[in-house]
């Protein structure tokens, strides 16, 4: 049985999961433009910051069985039926791939009157660096004839909630692109707007933009092209935050937070309280509280307090969390949201977006009127991955390392991969192909990796290559990526069932291979590869952020290496899949780039490969790719991965990149050392990183 086979066997056996994505669509809801329009409020404006609210009301003489529509928005919704929370969304995609979500609303509905409810929002110039946008709009289509009552069209009502404003986060020495915060002054906001009695009479009628089109259906309408959602609904669920770690101003009751209670603030009284869930998690959080009419209230979010460093002036050493289990003498630095409470019961916060934490700080200002705060805690949310691997090796250090992972996994695992919930929430290709594998084995759920593959194969260029991450409103090009997703889709053809799937993105790994091989000089090796070549975030000799050494010819081993591989996996794919004629094509490029790279950088008194022509630097890097592209192997390849664990000139990789370290002192027959190599791993849970980021 071949390596393939015996994977998806092993892998259909362990790992089953329920496919749970309601795929109830009539043949017209593809093939046609929907009767729904999509709607936004008349004399707003339709690309600014704005959160805004949208009603029908509607009549049912009996409640029925089954009530299916399609819904999505731009930026985002949250859809509510009888003052219940039903879904949100949409997944994210581009205007050409613009997810719509299939629910239910049969269980929500009532005999008589009924409201459906939306609150939608357009982070506006401050939106998310994933967030794609074409305009401030919001749609609602039934299924049937029995649920067209409800399309959106202008006899809904609508308004502009005047109570929000964006909190844009200040941040130090920070790349954070994951959105603002949110200022709520609970005097503006509209209570009980959510339900049926509600009176709307004083609202607007909504404006019609354009009518719903699937994509590739023709039509006169502009901007959107709908999909259907293809990943399922992320989990919620409650979390408690773990202990209070530093109270200012006030006496807390015993329990509070791991358990609802409530207690007062008194008036004309400044409060700081410091929260930890224990772990870095990502969860809406959820606050209650009544009266204190004007009172300030701020939750911000971290995931670890800063060490103080009064006199640095390094902003690496300044910009340190250090022993993440620790707070005294810390800065809190984070993502804050702000609220103004109007006094009164019943008030509640719920962010629009997820937050990142494991600290969370509650800072409260109370004015003429004590401030009752009701309960506080986390929603938490991802996408649903299940652990059904199983480990026991009888070693609590390895778990400890497993739950960590499995931990992190989580948490950059939402609608997409993400690099990091907290900074970013970007799906890089470098990171997604680890974390698609990690998932595999982990849950053997490839819902998450099949979309990140197809969102991947969307953002490629008319030059051939695709973008670096993707969804991304703004364009970032690292060539080696695409390589790296050539991997990704190798991986699938791997591990999974699913010659179709594999076999639609053929075209696209043309493209790139195309794309690399207008660079290729006539010995097959690169040279002036375009754009950001982003190989490790390394910063010693030769290295320039992130880029690999490149010699004085322009030429690179590490590029070099990257692309051999591809061609090797690209031609396989082609030999079992395609074309035979590309499969003869990138084998006999794969040759020749082998044999270019044993003549051009091998070192014969190191015998180590070089990063460039000149052969005056080495790294961890060039060395393992050499072993994984079988440059060298048996005996040669041993002997130069035990040079790459034992010679210490070499450029170490960073914690990214000692998978493909790993996996080529593996393959090079050091498996057995594995245990050796983890270092780093068995450090972190000790310095309360309980996250692997």
């Amino acid at each position: 049985m071949s390596l393939r086979l015996l994977l998806k066997k092993l892998l259909t056996c362990f790992f089953f999961f329920p496919f749970l994505i309601l795929h109830s669509q009539s043949s017209d809801l593809l093939s046609k433009p929907w009767n729904a329009y999509w709607i936004c409020v008349p004399h707003e404006p339709i690309h600014d910051y704005g959160v805004y609210l949208f009603r029908k009301i509607f009549e049912l003489t009996a409640k029925p069985a089954s009530f299916i529509v399609h819904v999505s928005a731009d930026n985002r919704y949250k859809l509510f039926v009888n003052g219940k929370f039903v879904s949100l969304g949409p997944a994210r995609g581009d205007i050409f791939h613009w997810n719509y979500e299939t629910v239910d609303l049969a269980p929500y509905l009532q005999t008589g009157k009924n409201v459906v409810a939306a609150i939608v929002w357009n982070y506006g110039d401050v939106r998310p660096e994933a967030q794609i946008s074409y305009q401030t709009g919001f749609i609602l289509q039934g299924k049937t004839e029995n649920e067209k009552i409800i399309n959106t069209n202008s006899t809904w009502k609508c308004r502009r909630d005047s109570s929000y404003s964006p909190k844009e986060p200040k941040l130090i020495y920070s790349y954070y692109v994951a959105g603002p915060g949110e200022t709520i002054d609970y005097n503006m906001a509209l209570k009980e707007w959510k339900n049926a009695g509600y009176d709307d009479a004083d609202w607007l009628f909504a404006q019609q933009i354009t009518q719903g089109l699937p994509k590739g259906v023709f039509g006169f309408g502009l901007g959107w092209m709908l999909v259907s959602r293809t990943i399922p609904e992320m989990e919620l669920t409650p979390q408690r935050l773990q202990k209070v770690r530093k109270a200012e101003g006030f006496q807390l009751p015993e329990n509070f937070p791991l358990q609802k209670e409530s207690f007062t603030i008194p008036a004309n009284t400044k409060v700081s309280i410091l929260l930890d869930q224990g772990y870095l998690t990502d969860a809406y959080p959820v606050l209650q509280f009544s009266k204190g009419k004007n009172a300030c209230i701020t939750l911000s979010y971290a995931e670890g307090l800063y060490v103080e460093y009064p006199n640095e002036k390094n902003w690496r050493t300044f910009h340190q969390k250090g022993n993440r289990n620790e707070i005294d003498g810390k800065r809190f630095i984070g993502v804050k949201d702000s609220l103004i409470s109007r006094g009164g019961d019943g008030q509640e916060f719920t962010s629009l977006w997820w937050r990142t934490y494991r600290y969370m700080q509650l800072q409260v200002t109370t004015k003429d009127e004590p401030l009752v705060i009701n309960d506080l805690y986390g929603i938490f949310t991802g996408y649903p991955f299940v652990l059904n691997a199983k480990f026991d090796a009888g070693n609590d250090t390895l778990t400890k390392i497993l739950e960590t992972g499995w931990r992190t996994a989580r948490s950059c695992a939402m609608e997409t991969y993400m690099d990091c919930p907290y900074y970013e929430q970007l799906q890089y290709v470098g990171d997604t192909r680890i974390q698609c594998l990690v998932s595999l084995y982990n849950s053997g759920d490839d819902r998450l990796m099949r979309n990140a593959i197809t969102l991947l194969d969307n953002s490629r260029m008319a030059e051939g290559a695709t973008l670096s991450r993707y969804p991304t409103a703004n364009a970032q090009e690292i060539p080696p990526f695409s390589l790296w997703w050539i991997g990704m889709i190798h991986d699938y053809w791997m591990y999974r069932n699913d010659e179709a799937f594999v076999k639609s993105k053929l075209p696209g790994i043309r493209q790139v291979l195309w794309f690399f091989n207008k660079h290729q000089q006539t010995d097959g090796s690169l040279k002036d590869l375009p754009y950001w070549n982003f190989t490790d975030w390394c910063e010693t000799k030769g290295w320039n952020a992130g880029v690999a050494p490149i010699g004085k010819d322009g030429s690179s081993a590490a590029l070099d290496l990257q692309l051999l591989w591809a061609y090797q996996l690209a031609a396989e794919l082609e030999m079992n899949l395609g074309m035979k004629e590309y499969a003869n094509q990138y084998e006999a490029a794969a040759i020749q780039l082998k044999q270019t790279i044993q003549k051009k950088y091998w070192d014969d008194g190191k015998k180590l490969f070089a990063d460039t022509d000149e052969k005056n630097v080495f790294s961890q890097h060039v060395n393992s790719l050499v072993i994984l592209a079988g440059v060298l192997n048996g005996d040669n390849a041993n002997a130069l991965a035990k040079k790459i664990i034992t010679d210490t000139l070499l450029t170490q990789a960073t914690i990214y990149f000692k998978f493909y370290v790993y996996q080529a002192l593996t393959k090079a027959g050091l498996g057995n050392d594995y245990l050796n190599w983890l270092d780093i791993w068995k450090k972190k849970p000790g310095n309360g990183h309980d996250h692997m980021g």
